[in-house]
């Protein structure tokens, strides 16, 4: 009977980790299928090549990009952007959800953003209960005129999903900063503790 659990248990080790990569590709895949709508129905791949290929969603979607990412680096691809930012600030309800978004796009995509490029140890949800969550800027002026101390804006991530979590004011004495690197620190978090981060390198004293 333990024979039989262990095959079991081992079964299982082995093949959930591939069966939800394939998934979560196809539904990746899948989705950016759908940009292929966009093109006239003569031009679709299935009709040019008379079978059903998935990916070229993909393929679409990194041309478009690509495209967009090259004409907004110029001075002509700049001022559009910018005239387009200026027609969506004058539209009710649109430039609040717009302006909203784009801040933290610009935040966790720009070079120069600050979020998610710390990871820290912090107690959480009470004193005596550590974390790990990461850093992610300065409160906001309003905010700051009413701390006395040094605080800095901390996300704590829930797991095993870490797009949901608590947005949280700590002081930065509290906050233990890791040598880890932040895609180390997300495999932790979404591993439950399971994938331990690689040790750090030790300096020649401590050696």
């Amino acid at each position: 009977m333990n024979a039989v659990r262990k095959w079991l248990l081992t079964g299982l080790l082995v093949l959930v980790p591939g069966v939800i990569t394939v998934w979560v590709l196809h539904w990746i895949v899948s989705t950016l299928d759908q940009t292929l709508a966009i093109l006239p129905e003569a031009w679709h791949p299935d009709r040019l090549l008379g079978v059903h290929i998935p990916g070229f969603g993909v393929l679409l979607t990194l041309a478009i990009l690509l495209s967009v990412g090259a004409v907004a680096s110029n001075f002509v691809g700049r001022k559009l952007v910018s005239w387009g930012d200026a027609v969506i600030s004058r539209i009710p309800v649109v430039r609040s959800i717009y302006s909203s978004v784009k801040q933290v796009s610009d935040t966790v995509f720009s070079d120069s953003g600050n979020a998610f490029r710390t990871a820290v140890l912090v107690q959480w949800p009470r004193e005596g209960v550590w974390t790990v969550a990461f850093i992610t800027g300065s409160p906001a002026l309003e905010i700051a005129r009413y701390l006395r101390d040094d605080y800095v804006s901390v996300f704590v991530p829930t797991t095993p999903n870490p797009t949901g979590g608590y947005f949280v004011l700590m002081r930065k004495s509290d906050c233990v900063e890791l040598e880890m690197s932040v895609d180390a620190a997300l495999k932790y978090i979404v591993s439950m503790g399971v994938v331990a981060p690689p040790a750090p390198a030790l300096d020649d004293q401590e050696r």
